[in-house]
């Protein structure tokens, strides 16, 4: 296991506050992810993928916990994925996962804090190391991350020693927040990333980097794709789009690469189905 990768997998439900209903499917989008991605690894597959699903109520301190145990294992990957909501502490420098129970009064105070996230997974014992995020953020939240300097929130999302990819988008509570793409609903990355990865990228290699998945995440996602750079606005007014920088080693499946290689193949249909079964996803052991 020591050569795999551990993936560790945060969706968070703020609870019944209205202000945080951006994190009403956030569990299912985790679900979802925790699903799919470890039989997506290339080299190593469901087999060598150690997954922790943290429950979705549970507090920061235990959401922090499993990102440090996972990232004090031996290991050539450390994949974390956080969804669900965003705030900003209220001088708007920093940013935190919303968490079960929590109200406009604690929110920042009780949620787990992204630079926390990111210096666990610097200081681990792994190779590299990749953030998926599919979040939301209220007007505040957003003005903080779209503010320039050095003090602002959004200095975070680029950070170089730990990767992102993702999307973070606009958030209005209450009934101007029904139409809102929402972490794990429809039109959302963790829906996008997964239905690529089941379907693959005709014409790409056996073995794709998240680079090169990037452009078939994007058509998915409400709004489309990024300006361009590390991060950019999509077509869909208030939706940030964080994109995977080059370089890297971890690879994906891309099983559509499988399937036109068994179609070029004069075989029988017993034995195409043997090897689609092998070529398939296992379902991802237990946390």
């Amino acid at each position: 296991m020591a050569g795999g990768v551990d993936l560790v997998v945060i969706g968070a439900d703020g609870g019944p506050e209205r202000a945080y209903g951006g994190s009403a499917h956030a569990p299912a989008g985790a679900r979802l992810l925790a699903e799919v991605l470890p039989g997506m690894c290339f080299d190593t597959g469901a087999a060598g993928c150690r997954v922790t699903a943290v429950a979705p109520d549970a507090d920061a301190n235990a959401m922090l916990t499993a990102v440090r145990d996972a990232a004090r294992r031996p290991g050539r990957w450390l994949v974390v994925c956080l969804v669900g909501q965003l705030v900003a502490d209220p001088r708007g420098r920093r940013l935190a996962l919303v968490t079960g129970g929590s109200t406009p009064g604690n929110a920042y105070r009780r949620g787990l804090a992204w630079d926390w996230v990111v210096s666990a997974m610097v200081h681990g014992d792994q190779e590299e190391a990749l953030l998926l995020v599919d979040a939301v953020a209220d007007r505040d939240t957003w003005t903080a991350l779209e503010r320039a300097g050095e003090d602002g929130a959004g200095e975070l999302l680029s950070y170089s020693r730990v990767p992102l990819w993702g999307r973070i988008g606009r958030y209005a509570p209450g009934r101007r927040g029904r139409d809102a793409v929402l972490p794990g609903g429809e039109g959302s990355f963790s829906r996008a990333l997964t239905t690529v990865l089941r379907q693959g990228v005709p014409g790409a290699p056996a073995a794709v980097a998240p680079l090169d998945l990037q452009p078939a995440v994007a058509g998915l996602l409400d709004g489309g794709g990024p300006s361009g750079g590390s991060s950019g606005t999509s077509g869909a007014p208030g939706a940030r789009l964080l994109v995977p920088p080059h370089g890297g080693r971890l690879l994906m499946r891309n099983r559509a690469a499988v399937r036109g290689a068994l179609a070029g193949l004069s075989l029988s249909e017993e034995l195409l189905a043997v090897l689609w079964r092998e070529s398939a996803p296992t379902e991802p052991p237990s946390a």
